[in-house]
Protein backbone atom coordinates (compact mmCIF):
# COMPACT_ATOMS: atom_id res chain seq x y z
CA UNK A 1 0.00 0.00 0.00
CA UNK A 2 1.44 3.63 -0.92
CA UNK A 3 2.57 5.81 1.90
CA UNK A 4 1.67 9.07 0.02
CA UNK A 5 -1.12 10.62 -1.26
CA UNK A 6 -1.15 13.13 -4.10
CA UNK A 7 -1.66 17.22 -3.45
CA UNK A 8 -3.12 19.98 -5.77
CA UNK A 9 -4.01 23.03 -5.23
CA UNK A 10 -5.15 25.16 -8.41
CA UNK A 11 -6.20 28.69 -8.72
CA UNK A 12 -8.32 30.07 -11.78
CA UNK A 13 -4.89 31.20 -13.28
CA UNK A 14 -2.26 28.34 -12.44
CA UNK A 15 -1.29 24.64 -10.83
CA UNK A 16 0.51 25.64 -7.61
CA UNK A 17 1.34 22.08 -5.94
CA UNK A 18 0.96 18.99 -8.02
CA UNK A 19 2.94 16.25 -5.66
CA UNK A 20 2.93 13.45 -3.06
CA UNK A 21 2.99 14.35 0.23
CA UNK A 22 2.82 12.33 3.33
CA UNK A 23 0.29 14.60 5.33
CA UNK A 24 -2.21 17.71 4.27
CA UNK A 25 -3.36 20.16 7.01
CA UNK A 26 -6.22 22.58 5.42
CA UNK A 27 -8.54 25.09 7.17
CA UNK A 28 -11.99 23.78 6.84
CA UNK A 29 -14.48 26.18 7.52
CA UNK A 30 -15.43 23.94 10.11
CA UNK A 31 -12.54 23.79 11.60
CA UNK A 32 -9.00 22.48 10.52
CA UNK A 33 -8.81 18.80 9.04
CA UNK A 34 -6.09 16.43 8.32
CA UNK A 35 -5.61 13.76 5.96
CA UNK A 36 -3.40 10.69 5.21
CA UNK A 37 -3.30 8.26 2.63
CA UNK A 38 -6.72 5.87 2.66
CA UNK A 39 -8.66 8.60 4.04
CA UNK A 40 -12.49 8.46 4.14
CA UNK A 41 -13.88 10.51 0.86
CA UNK A 42 -15.27 13.92 1.40
CA UNK A 43 -15.68 17.81 -0.06
CA UNK A 44 -15.48 20.54 2.28
CA UNK A 45 -15.72 24.41 2.18
CA UNK A 46 -12.17 25.88 2.77
CA UNK A 47 -11.52 29.34 4.83
CA UNK A 48 -8.83 31.98 3.94
CA UNK A 49 -5.75 30.62 5.79
CA UNK A 50 -2.87 28.23 4.74
CA UNK A 51 -2.43 24.98 4.08
CA UNK A 52 0.31 22.76 5.32
CA UNK A 53 1.43 19.55 4.42
CA UNK A 54 4.75 17.23 4.54
CA UNK A 55 6.50 16.47 1.46
CA UNK A 56 7.44 12.70 0.75
CA UNK A 57 11.26 13.47 2.13
CA UNK A 58 9.85 14.91 5.45
CA UNK A 59 9.82 18.61 4.98
CA UNK A 60 7.00 20.82 5.73
CA UNK A 61 5.85 23.01 3.16
CA UNK A 62 2.57 25.84 3.37
CA UNK A 63 0.64 27.14 1.04
CA UNK A 64 -1.65 30.69 1.87
CA UNK A 65 -5.26 29.97 0.18
CA UNK A 66 -7.71 32.44 -0.03
CA UNK A 67 -10.75 30.54 0.34
CA UNK A 68 -12.26 27.51 -1.62
CA UNK A 69 -12.92 23.51 -1.64
CA UNK A 70 -11.23 20.88 -0.88
CA UNK A 71 -11.77 17.09 -2.56
CA UNK A 72 -10.77 14.55 -0.37
CA UNK A 73 -10.00 10.93 -1.61
CA UNK A 74 -7.93 8.14 -0.08
CA UNK A 75 -5.28 8.52 -2.54
CA UNK A 76 -5.64 12.23 -3.61
CA UNK A 77 -6.55 15.56 -2.23
CA UNK A 78 -7.51 18.36 -5.02
CA UNK A 79 -7.98 22.22 -3.30
CA UNK A 80 -9.70 24.75 -5.30
CA UNK A 81 -8.93 27.99 -4.06
CA UNK A 82 -9.62 31.66 -5.06
CA UNK A 83 -6.06 32.71 -4.48
CA UNK A 84 -2.86 30.43 -3.64
CA UNK A 85 0.87 31.78 -2.87
CA UNK A 86 3.57 29.28 -1.49
CA UNK A 87 5.46 31.11 1.43
CA UNK A 88 8.46 32.13 -0.55
CA UNK A 89 6.18 33.46 -3.04
CA UNK A 90 4.83 36.51 -1.12
CA UNK A 91 5.42 39.97 -1.82
CA UNK A 92 5.87 41.15 2.06
CA UNK A 93 6.21 44.98 0.65
CA UNK A 94 2.37 44.56 -1.11
CA UNK A 95 1.25 42.74 1.42
CA UNK A 96 2.21 45.39 3.95
CA UNK A 97 0.99 47.74 2.00
CA UNK A 98 -2.26 46.46 1.51
CA UNK A 99 -2.92 46.12 5.66
CA UNK A 100 -1.85 49.62 5.53
CA UNK A 101 -4.75 50.12 2.81
CA UNK A 102 -7.15 48.11 4.94
CA UNK A 103 -6.61 49.68 8.23
CA UNK A 104 -6.94 53.33 6.80
CA UNK A 105 -10.39 52.33 5.49
CA UNK A 106 -11.49 50.70 8.68
CA UNK A 107 -10.36 53.81 10.59
CA UNK A 108 -12.72 55.90 8.07
CA UNK A 109 -15.81 53.33 9.18
CA UNK A 110 -15.45 54.00 12.57
CA UNK A 111 -15.63 57.66 11.71
CA UNK A 112 -18.88 56.55 9.65
CA UNK A 113 -17.48 57.46 6.15
CA UNK A 114 -18.89 55.56 3.13
CA UNK A 115 -16.92 52.56 3.72
CA UNK A 116 -17.54 48.50 2.94
CA UNK A 117 -15.68 47.47 6.39
CA UNK A 118 -16.51 43.70 5.85
CA UNK A 119 -14.54 44.01 2.71
CA UNK A 120 -11.63 45.79 4.19
CA UNK A 121 -11.55 43.88 7.46
CA UNK A 122 -11.34 40.44 4.96
CA UNK A 123 -8.24 42.68 3.04
CA UNK A 124 -6.73 43.42 6.11
CA UNK A 125 -6.79 39.16 7.34
CA UNK A 126 -5.28 38.01 3.93
CA UNK A 127 -2.70 40.57 4.33
CA UNK A 128 -1.89 39.72 7.45
CA UNK A 129 -2.63 35.75 6.80
CA UNK A 130 0.40 36.67 3.96
CA UNK A 131 2.54 38.27 6.22
CA UNK A 132 2.55 35.71 8.94
CA UNK A 133 3.39 33.05 6.68
CA UNK A 134 5.95 34.85 4.78
CA UNK A 135 8.12 35.32 8.46
CA UNK A 136 7.48 38.93 8.84
CA UNK A 137 5.52 38.92 11.88
CA UNK A 138 4.36 36.56 14.99
CA UNK A 139 1.35 34.25 15.70
CA UNK A 140 -0.90 36.90 17.35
Amino acid sequence: MPKNIGLQIVTPEKLVVNEDVQIVMAPGVLGEFGVLIGHTPFLSLLKLGVVHYRDVHGVEKNVFISKGFAEVLPDKVTILAESAERSSDIDTDRAQRAAERARKRLAMNAAKENIDHSRASAALDRAMQRLKLAGTIRNR
